[in-house]
């Protein structure tokens, strides 16, 4: 599920790359398709890691990637361990709902990356996730640990305060907001709901087979139910 349109990017061969919280490195393989990239996923959990390092090394065997390098670090958003000005690109997705010093962390990206490069960050929409916490009060802590909703203006404000510019926006993922508020709706840490699973295999088939039918009704509820809103930021 790739969240960042890097058609809005324009990132020319041999720029490196920060992936910060990749996660299982949904992002970090996407950028690394782009030509000759040097791509670095980072992220604080062991097993995303090693998840992240297992897709890359398929890309590998496949050649799906553009030439370049990648690697992979261990590393806490709030203390990132690589020199000032030192990334062309830095993407930090669904991130910093999680972190309580997020201030830290904005100033920690936003540092590592060159001027005049572009930085994308990605949050769960106000509306969708507000209607998650109202439904279920676990939902925030089983989630891994949501501690605060983001209002647009509010995040662009203090991104811009870190020393860069706001470019644009989009919204994504509208048909993932029904699944969490289904979720929400019946528990969070449920595993044994009936349609819950089913619209999480329809979810998995969307991604897998990118069918026009879903890709046209995300594309179309996007601007209303988008669950996450993304973010394009250049540095001053």
């Amino acid at each position: 599920m790739i969240t960042v349109d890097f058609s809005r990017l324009n990132v020319p061969p041999g720029s490196r790359i920060l992936d910060i919280g990749c996660g299982s490195g949904r992002h970090t393989c996407e950028a690394y398709r782009l030509k000759e990239i040097q791509v670095t996923g980072a992220d604080l959990n062991p097993r995303d890691l090693l998840e992240a390092r297992g897709r890359l090394e398929y890309h590998d065997q496949l050649g799906e990637h553009g030439g370049g390098t990648w690697s992979l670090s261990a590393a806490d958003v709030t203390r990132l361990p690589f020199a000032d000005e030192c990334f062309d690109l830095v993407i930090c997705s669904e991130v910093l709902e999680h972190i309580p010093d997020h201030g830290k962390a904005m100033g920690e990206i936003v540092r590592v990356l060159k001027p005049g490069k572009p930085l994308v960050v990605s949050v769960p929409r106000w509306l969708p996730e507000r209607i998650c916490w109202a439904l279920s009060d676990e939902y925030f802590n089983a989630n891994q640990g949501h501690v605060r909703i983001y209002r647009k203006k509010d995040l662009i404000r203090r991104l811009e305060r870190t020393g860069t510019r706001f470019l644009d926006h989009h919204y994504a993922h509208s048909i993932h907001s029904p699944y969490w508020w289904l979720k929400c709706l019946v528990g969070p840490t449920r595993t044994d709901s009936t349609a819950v699973n089913l619209y999480h295999r329809l979810l998995t088939w969307d991604i897998m087979q990118k069918p026009w039918i879903t890709r046209f009704v995300d594309r179309l509820l996007n601007p209303l139910l988008g669950k996450s809103l993304v973010l394009y930021f250049r540095k001053i």
